[in-house]
């Protein structure tokens, strides 16, 4: 009897985290962060640096003279992974035309590796653990702001397009590359 209780408690727990996990990456995909609260769009970019799951640093501006996506994601937000998936194939299929830095919101170090496992992404994925970068973007009194929240920044490091949301397809990621930096599929 006392092991049937034990492996009822078990689940009682693995449950409550689950739904802790899902009522999270609910409240943190509702919250707004939108283009026209935005005062990013046309505007330099804030710069930032911060570490990288590699364990290096990353300087957006340092990054100058190469368009740059970088996409505000956490584990918890179920499009940020479709999101991912696409990024992931821009940063390979552009061969560094383009640098594509997925920039964790808030989360450890240890979940972000746990997230990808042994794959080793070839976009830069880097880690704002305070989320101090998040809020720099989505505006100081919208800490929690929607997300997946993606911002174009071109070679001179200007904000040029904020999408909030994740793209319907890859082809429509394509076409706002090609759109805002004039770039196309290689």
């Amino acid at each position: 009897m006392a092991s049937r209780m034990s492996k009822r408690k078990r689940l009682t727990i693995v449950i409550v985290i689950i739904v802790i996990l899902v009522v999270v990456g609910v409240v943190l995909s509702r919250s707004s962060c939108s283009p026209s609260d935005s005062t990013l769009q046309s505007q330099k970019a804030p710069d930032f640096t911060l570490p990288t799951m590699t364990g290096a640093n990353i300087t957006l501006s340092e990054l100058e003279g190469t368009p740059v996506v970088l996409v505000f994601w956490t584990t918890t937000c179920l499009h940020c992974n479709t999101e991912l998936h696409r990024l992931e194939d821009v940063a390979q299929q552009s061969e560094g035309e383009i640098k594509v830095i997925a920039l964790n919101a808030g989360e450890s170090a240890a979940s972000i590796q746990s997230f990808f496992g042994d794959y080793e992404p070839t976009m830069i994925v880097a880690l704002d653990g305070s989320g101090k970068t998040f809020v720099n973007y989505c505006q100081k009194d919208n800490p929690r702001g929607y997300i997946p929240i993606t911002f174009f920044v071109d070679s001179e490091g200007i904000v040029q397009y904020i999408r909030v949301g994740a793209f319907m397809s890859e082809a429509a990621l394509w076409d706002t590359l090609s759109n805002v930096f004039g770039i196309t599929i290689p």
